[in-house]
């Protein structure tokens, strides 16, 4: 039986055991994670006693419910305790309530199927599996990696583990963040309270490169569950061009973490700078759908078109 479940009503405990042993479990998908990102506004469809669930991040606008990919989640969608199928996926997306009249939802690597019905598009992920002896990850590296390694290395960069998280936020923020306008506080604020309790259980490792005068050119965090370490968020200040230091630091990590059962998430990215930068690191790309439908009439269109112009 699958069930149209409102939040109030989901079983957290059961939850996030479904997500826990899921085939295609991931961090975005754990209850506490979601009430954080989406700030309580998530309902879901569920099969069975928690066999299948499928979370619907939602907001209303100008009276609308719609669902929309939260920041700091890149995938979502179906997850399962057992295989998934098309016809699976299908039947679960065939139960997302009529009341939400638009949606944009990005599903997750194992959720395939196709219709005429729904908008759908490809996005492109990387990923890097660990097992290997890190001598023959380094082989996998492109020589451009190679070549921004060797150089970074002439710098006497040190690498610093478990660094305030804030300190890589504020990083961003006074760089690259300047440029984003739909990043605003509360988002950064739910950024640093989703690596908070992912440090709270052992789930979250920082980095920061530090050059020779002892100041801060680079950092990232990141994400760890069910097997899958996911590059969350970095940031780097102008230094970083001139000494790699992001190259200089998630080749620590992988070195640190080879021979490990881990895959390591780069999470992004269509942007073919930043999939030739993943790359580099001799990852592969992944596969996930985002889909979109809207059942909203001119009015509404219309009015949703003018309140984001005048924003």
């Amino acid at each position: 039986m699958i069930q149209y479940i409102e939040h109030k009503n989901i079983n957290k405990t059961k939850w996030d055991q479904c997500i826990s042993n899921s085939v295609n479990g991931i961090i975005y998908a754990y209850s506490w994670y979601l009430d954080i990102a989406c700030e309580n506004k998530w309902d879901a469809i569920i099969e069975n006693d928690y066999e299948r669930v499928f979370p619907l991040p939602f907001r209303k606008k100008l009276g609308v419910d719609y669902l929309y990919p939260p920041f700091f989640i890149q995938q979502l969608g179906i997850f399962s305790k057992t295989i998934l199928t098309e016809s699976i996926t299908q039947n679960l997306l065939n139960e997302i309530p009529a009341k939400f009249k638009f949606f944009e939802i990005n599903l997750n690597t194992l959720n395939k199927f196709d219709s005429k019905q729904i908008q759908i598009k490809e996005n492109l992920n990387h990923e890097l599996d660990l097992i290997s002896p890190y001598d023959l990850l380094y082989s996998n590296y492109s020589e451009n990696a190679k070549r921004n390694l060797k150089k970074s290395n002439k710098y006497n960069l040190v690498i610093k583990n478990n660094i305030d998280p804030e300190i890589i936020i504020s990083l961003f923020r006074k760089n690259r963040g300047q440029g984003i306008k739909n990043l605003n506080d509360k988002e950064y604020e739910i950024l640093g309270k989703i690596v908070k309790i992912c440090t709270d259980k052992n789930m979250a490792t920082t980095k920061g490169v530090y050059n020779e005068n002892g100041e801060i050119c680079g950092g990232a965090i990141f994400l760890q569950s069910n097997g899958k370490v996911i590059f969350l968020f970095s940031a780097t200040n102008s230094e970083a061009k001139t000494n790699h230091s992001m190259t200089f630091l998630i080749d620590n990590f992988i070195k640190e973490n080879a021979q490990r059962n881990l895959i390591l998430d780069f999470e992004g990215s269509n942007d073919e700078n930043l999939a030739r930068f993943y790359k580099s690191f001799g990852s592969k790309e992944c596969v996930y759908l985002q889909i979109k439908k809207e059942n909203l009439n001119w009015f509404y269109k219309n009015a949703l078109k003018i309140r984001k112009y005048i924003k």
